[in-house]
């Protein structure tokens, strides 16, 4: 059972989980070949071998857990949290701990093997935001989790172990110290000047325009002031709000093609790079 543990002197919680050094490691140096379709868990036919799907989108209302799909939902096979059992929140001496409870899962956003979010069509990241937004309401039902991250990791240079495309939600039962230092520093700008720091952030950009990468009614891509990377960008929404799962059909009618114009710029510029994304939400 994972578990998760505190730690005293900064208060972040970290997951101990060693279920996941079993996990498959088929891109795990960049000689070696990669495994053919036939043989990818994640491509239709081999449903099989992932565990019972938990969401798919299928055009034709086919069977569960077989082929025809576009999205395709499941829990992580090696999981670093699971649903079932009791928090279990102890302390021991001066240190704090807890069960692993929480989700693990795959959002498997293509069927095809080859294919990445960037070569989608815009009506096909759509259809993968929406899948981000339906398990996220789902999830929020149960309330020992306080915190859901959805999170991408592209080439094994970013950390994948698979090849297909997918992209990975882990719900927790505890908010990221990450997290909370956002929240803090929204929080402190906001107290202090009576204005939303993401509203000044936009304000500014978009008036400077130097940082601008993209723009469109709904939001905005910029380079941020303080780049922690080289070649990072953020999508910031224009309207005032703070869930990404309060989104509306438009929202991600414009959603979805800025990020994948921004993926592909990206893989124009730095000749298909590996790169990781997260989805930042309150």
């Amino acid at each position: 059972m994972p578990e998760l543990r505190r730690d005293p002197i900064v208060g972040r919680w970290v997951i101990i989980s060693t279920e996941r050094s079993g996990r498959p490691q088929d891109v795990h140096m960049p000689s070696a070949p990669l495994p053919s379709a036939a043989l990818c868990p994640f491509c239709p036919g081999q449903e099989r071998l992932t565990p019972r799907e938990i969401l798919a989108y299928r055009p034709h209302a086919s069977e569960p857990d077989g082929p025809n799909w576009t999205v395709r939902v499941i829990p992580n096979k090696f999981p670093a949290l699971h649903v079932e059992g009791d928090m279990g929140r102890e302390g021991l001496g001066l240190y704090d701990r807890m069960n692993g409870i929480g989700a693990h899962e795959v959002i498997i956003e293509t069927p095809t093997h080859k294919e990445h979010l960037a070569d989608l069509p815009t009506k096909r990241v759509e259809d993968v935001l929406w899948a981000y937004r339906d398990r996220i309401l789902d999830l929020k039902k149960d309330v020992r989790l306080r915190y859901i991250l959805i999170f991408k990791n592209h080439g094994a240079a970013a950390g994948a172990t698979l090849e297909h495309s997918h992209s990975q939600l882990i719900a927790l039962p505890v908010v990221p110290t990450s997290v909370l230092d956002e929240i803090n520093g929204c929080r402190q700008h906001f107290q202090q000047k009576e204005r939303c720091i993401y509203c000044d952030i936009l304000r500014q950009e978009s008036s400077e325009g130097a940082r601008v990468v993209l723009e469109n009614p709904e939001f905005l891509c910029i380079t941020p002031y303080a780049a922690r990377f080289p070649f990072e960008m953020w999508i910031l929404p224009k309207r005032h709000a703070g869930y990404f799962e309060e989104c509306q059909r438009t929202q991600f009618e414009f959603l979805a093609p800025i990020l994948g114009e921004a993926l592909r710029r990206m893989d124009a510029v730095l000749a298909h790079p590996a790169y990781n994304f997260i989805l930042h939400s309150s």
